[in-house]
């Protein structure tokens, strides 16, 4: 299941598992990843955290209002995991929802290894306790399963393009955080 999945597992309504500049703050909020050794690692890790919220901005923003027309998504997210997002998007603009609120990630330390192309992997957990499901139409809150996780363990499989990171996986578990 992808993290885009984490909106399956807000939603219930798919069945697949807005960027900020740096100038610009994030949308989503985050915790601060813990810190590594070196000065180039660092600058390393920091890259892929920032990829990676962008990623999570993005979705955010796709998902109040059920598009990802007009977002920042294909600048930071391939198209193997743009699909999967798009895929929850268009079960979302069938059954008229959208989300309102935001989640909040908390990004652990990735694990970057270097090679013709560098990959990244990193663990988070997602809370979306107040990133809520509503009726577009009526504004209501959309009743969900209870036994729906709010906060999850998801990772994030990220490769370097060029100078910048894109993710290139999404995957929502199915374990509470």
């Amino acid at each position: 299941m992808l993290l885009a999945g984490s909106l399956v597992t807000l939603a219930g309504c798919s069945d697949s598992g807005a960027d900020a500049s740096p100038s610009q703050p994030s949308r989503t909020q985050m915790a601060s990843p813990s810190s590594s050794a070196s000065p180039t690692a660092d600058s390393e890790d920091a890259a892929v955290v920032a990829a990676y919220t962008r990623s999570w901005d993005a979705q955010t923003e796709a998902y109040k209002k059920a598009s990802s027309a007009g977002t920042e998504l294909k600048k930071n997210t391939t198209l193997r995991a743009l699909a999967d997002i798009e895929s929850d998007l268009a079960a979302m603009r069938k059954a008229g929802q959208v989300t309102t609120g935001i989640p909040v990630i908390h990004p652990k330390k990735p694990k970057v290894t270097h090679g013709e192309i560098p990959k990244a992997t990193l663990t988070d957990c997602v809370d979306t306790t107040n990133w809520t499901l509503i009726d577009k139409a009526s504004k209501k809150k959309v009743p969900l399963p209870s036994e729906r996780l709010t906060k999850y363990v998801s990772t994030a499989a990220l490769e370097k393009w060029g100078t910048k990171w894109m993710v290139t996986e999404l995957t929502a578990q199915d374990q509470a955080c």
